[in-house]
C-alpha cells in the first residue's frame, strides 16, 4: 500500500514505538489530515487532537502565530506553517506537531497562486522542517496531495530523527564501536 494511508500507518507506528504523541494544525485541508490519521486503527495511542484554523485570525488566536507575520505575509507562508506546527504542539501538549496552509482554489489568496502550499513538522527538540509545494489540479486534488505531503514529511523527519540517534550511538559512521 502507498500514499497517505501507508505514511499515516508508518508514522503512527514509529510514534507509538517511541511513546510519543502527535497534534495536527490544518487550514486548507480542513480536518482531512486528522481524518487520514484517525482512519488508522489504534491512532488514539498517538494522536492528541487537531485544530482546524481555517480563518487567519484563528491561526493567531488559537495557535499563537505571530500577528505581525500574518499581517505582512498572509497565511500562506513557510514561517506561518512552522509556527502553526509549533503552536499546535504546544496547545495540545504533543511531542510532534504537523501543519498545512495554502491555496486550494479556486482563487489565489494572499498574492499566492492556487496550488501554493506549505507543510510543516515540529518535533520535541523544536526541530523540524517546512516544505513549499506547487501543486496542480482541482481543489480536491490539491487537498489530497497536501495530506500525502505532510504525512510524508512527518515520516521523513521521524526516520531522520532515528538515523541521527543511531549515528550518535554508533560513533558517527553508522558502524558499531568496538
Amino acid at each position: 500500500m502507498s500514499g497517505p494511508g501507508s505514511a499515516a500507518v508508518e508514522a503512527l507506528e514509529l510514534l507509538a514505538g517511541r511513546g510519543q504523541t502527535l497534534a495536527v494544525a490544518e487550514s486548507l485541508t480542513g480536518g482531512l489530515v486528522a481524518g487520514a490519521l484517525t482512519a488508522v486503527p489504534g491512532a488514539s495511542r498517538v494522536l492528541r487532537g487537531s485544530v482546524t484554523a481555517y480563518a487567519t485570525d484563528l491561526k493567531r488566536e488559537l495557535l499563537g502565530v505571530d500577528g505581525d507575520l500574518l499581517a505582512a505575509r498572509g497565511a500562506v507562508d513557510a514561517e506561518v506553517a512552522r509556527q502553526m506546527a509549533g503552536g499546535v504542539r504546544r496547545v495540545l501538549g504533543a511531542d510532534w506537531g504537523i501543519a498545512t496552509t495554502g491555496v486550494a482554489g479556486p482563487d489565489a489568496q494572499d498574492g499566492q497562486p492556487v496550488g501554493t502550499v506549505f507543510v510543516a513538522v515540529r518535533g520535541p527538540a523544536g526541530d523540524g522542517a517546512v516544505r513549499r509545494l506547487a501543486l496542480s489540479g482541482d481543489r480536491e486534488r490539491i487537498r489530497r496531495d497536501t495530506i500525502g505531503a505532510v504525512l510524508a514529511l512527518l515520516l521523513s523527519e521521524l526516520t531522520e530523527n532515528v538515523r541521527a540517534q543511531d549515528t550518535e550511538q554508533r560513533g558517527g559512521n553508522g558502524c558499531l564501536q568496538p
